[in-house]
C-alpha cells in the first residue's frame, strides 16, 4: 500500500507543477496581447442603442410619436438608436433647451433637455442634471405610455 500512496502523491505534484508551468508560460502572451490595443478613431460615430430603461414596446410607442411629428424614417423596431435620438433632439431642441449638436448621442445635454419636458410632463421630479438616474427612466416610461396613441 505504501508504493501507491507515493505515487498518487508524485502524479498530483507533477500535475500541480505542470498547471504552475503552463501559467507562467501563457502570463508573458496575455499580457503582451492585452498592451496591443486598437487604435480608436474619434470621427467614428456612435451607433448604440439607448431605451433609456424602456422595454422594447414602450421604445417602439416612442418611435411612433418621432415619426408621427420630427422627422423619424427608421424602423419602428423599438431600438432607441442614433437616428431615434436624433429625431428626439429635434423636438428637445425646438422645445426644451437642447443646445448641442443633433448627432443622436444621448450625452447630458440631450438628457438635461428631456429631463426639462419630463419635469413639465411626466412626474420627473429630480435635478436638471444630465444624468438618467432611476426618476428619469420612470419619466422617461410615463412618456412612452404617453406616446402609445401614436401606434
Amino acid at each position: 500500500m505504501r508504493p501507491n500512496i507515493w505515487t498518487r502523491t508524485l502524479v498530483s505534484v507533477s500535475a500541480v507543477v505542470g498547471l504552475a508551468a503552463a501559467g507562467l508560460a501563457t502570463a508573458g502572451t496575455s499580457s503582451a496581447a492585452s498592451d496591443a490595443r486598437p487604435a480608436v478613431r474619434s470621427d467614428v460615430g456612435v451607433l448604440a442603442v439607448n431605451n433609456l430603461g424602456l422595454s422594447n414596446t414602450e421604445a417602439r410607442y416612442v418611435q411612433c410619436w418621432i415619426q408621427d411629428y420630427w422627422g423619424y424614417t427608421g424602423a419602428l423596431d423599438g431600438q432607441l438608436g442614433t437616428n431615434s435620438w436624433k429625431a428626439l433632439q429635434r423636438w428637445l431642441k425646438a422645445h426644451w433647451g437642447y443646445n448641442d449638436n443633433i448627432d443622436g448621442i444621448v450625452g447630458p445635454n440631450t438628457i438635461k433637455a428631456l429631463q426639462r419636458d419630463l419635469k413639465a410632463h411626466h412626474g420627473y421630479t429630480g435635478a436638471i442634471d444630465g444624468i438618467a438616474g432611476s426618476g428619469t427612466k420612470a419619466a422617461f416610461k410615463d412618456f412612452a405610455a404617453d406616446s402609445r396613441q401614436y401606434c
